[in-house]
């Protein structure tokens, strides 16, 4: 596992699921952590677990479609840890649940204000505190395989997630002068609360369980050690890639 002592890195949307995976991941390389996320209980609840492994790790409430929250959190961040080596942009929400023809503008926008707009705001002031600090650093954005296949019925999420990759890749290109890394990862189907309802969905679950070749759905803490990878500062010259961790799901 890399070893990221010394590092200090935030996770929005980071106090359950994948973000907490990639957290904890992050964590027990030895990084610091700074969890953003908007329901303070599961915020605590996660502190608790970072805690846990012994590193220094902070809580924060922050709602990633409020970009003047946005602005202060990390300020606050910055100035509880001192310094800032990377983030990663994680969370999110699903799609409207309703029909493409039945969706209104305002549905389409709350989906984007979350998925992309968020990512976008998170990404901006990062990049701010690493290029100013000088020292490189890496950005990471939590798309999804709906950015790859065609995400009937969950239009505005995969659009989104598309529209996110496009991002990475500008900004890979963009940021690399500052020796900061910027990446996207792919997660396919994981148990997690926002995925909670296909995976209760008997049906569902065993048509994507079938098309994975690893024949099951994954589990947040099999995202540990991806998230210490992408965070490792001396993986230099990884930058404006697509990281797909799916059991197999998009290649099947």
């Amino acid at each position: 596992m890399s070893d990221l002592t010394g590092k200090v890195y935030v996770v929005t949307g980071g106090n359950g699921g994948i973000g907490l995976g990639m957290a904890e991941g992050i964590a027990m390389a030895g990084g610091s952590v700074a969890v953003w996320g908007r329901n303070d209980e599961k915020n605590q609840a996660a502190l608790d677990k970072l805690k846990a492994i012994g590193v220094k790790a902070a809580a924060y409430v922050c709602d990633v479609g409020d970009e003047t929250a946005i602005v202060d959190t990390m300020k606050r961040t910055v100035d509880d840890f001192g310094r800032l080596d990377g983030l990663f942009a994680n969370a999110g929400r699903g799609g409207t649940g309703k029909k493409f023809i039945d969706m209104s503008l305002a549905d389409w926008r709350s989906v984007m204000a979350i998925n992309l707009d968020g990512v976008f705001l998170t990404l901006r002031e990062a990049s701010k505190i690493l290029i100013e600090q000088g020292e490189g650093g890496s950005l990471v954005a939590v798309s999804s395989t709906s950015a790859i296949h065609g995400a009937a019925g969950n239009e505005a999420y995969g659009a989104a997630k598309t529209g996110l990759n496009g991002l990475v890749r500008a900004l890979a290109v963009g940021l690399a002068r500052y020796e900061i890394r910027v990446n996207a990862l792919l997660p396919g189907w994981t148990i997690t609360d926002l995925a909670s309802g296909g995976y209760n969905n008997d049906k569902f679950r065993t048509v994507t369980t079938q098309r994975t070749p690893a024949r099951r759905w994954a589990d947040p803490s099999e995202f540990r050690e991806i998230g210490a990878f992408l965070a490792d500062t001396t993986m230099t010259f990884h930058t404006g890639q697509e990281v797909t961790v799916d059991g197999g799901y998009t290649v099947f």
